[in-house]
């Protein structure tokens, strides 16, 4: 009985810690090579300054900006920008930058770029 107990209890960890709810949509009519992970940066909420042109956008609950870099990998992508949406928030506070609860977020949206030459 405390088997059966256990490995329940480890798929619920396997389950909560998934990512879920996954919509991607991509722009490019041509496929471009895989990169290495490694290879594809990430801009965490801000774009980057020099010129971009926009391949591919991925939304997901339960992601993480790990993710978010593998898909745009996968897909040839330069590199992605990642925004957290969703979330908690504080009714007294107008602006979401100075937002209490600005990193309670739910949803990962990731941007993939490819940089103009």
């Amino acid at each position: 009985m405390r088997r059966v107990q256990s490995l329940i209890l480890c798929c619920l960890f396997l389950f909560v810690g998934c990512v879920t709810d996954e919509a991607n949509r991509y722009y490019l009519t041509e496929k471009l090579p895989k990169k290495n992970t490694s290879e594809v940066l990430v801009f965490l909420r801000e774009p980057p300054v020099q010129p971009y042109e926009v391949i591919a956008e991925f939304q997901a609950n339960n992601a993480s900006a790990k993710f978010m870099q593998k898909r745009a990998a996968k897909i040839g992508a330069d590199a992605v920008i990642v925004i957290p949406a969703g979330g908690w928030y504080s009714q007294e506070e107008t602006w979401a930058g100075n937002d209490t609860y600005s990193n309670s977020y739910t949803r990962l949206i990731g941007i993939a770029i490819q940089f103009k030459k």
